[in-house]
């Protein structure tokens, strides 16, 4: 996968994430990947994913398939 020019995306904080400061921001602006980052380090570091990863990730999450709160 070639990693696309982050540069100029626009990011959102995801609507699951709590006021606790363990939040995360994706970026709508790549057809096809989508990248996710700390909100905390804006200029740091983000990960790229292949949409149907996420998009699994994400149902996989609402259905509680990983425990937690």
């Amino acid at each position: 996968m070639i990693r696309p020019d982050l540069s100029r995306a626009s990011w959102f904080k995801s609507s699951y994430s709590g006021n606790g400061g363990t939040c995360v921001e994706v970026s709508p602006d790549f057809p096809g990947v989508v990248p996710v980052r700390d909100s905390k380090d804006a200029t740091g570091p983000a990960l790229v994913f292949p949409a149907d990863a996420w998009q699994s990730f994400i149902a996989a999450t609402v259905a509680g398939e990983f425990g937690g709160h």
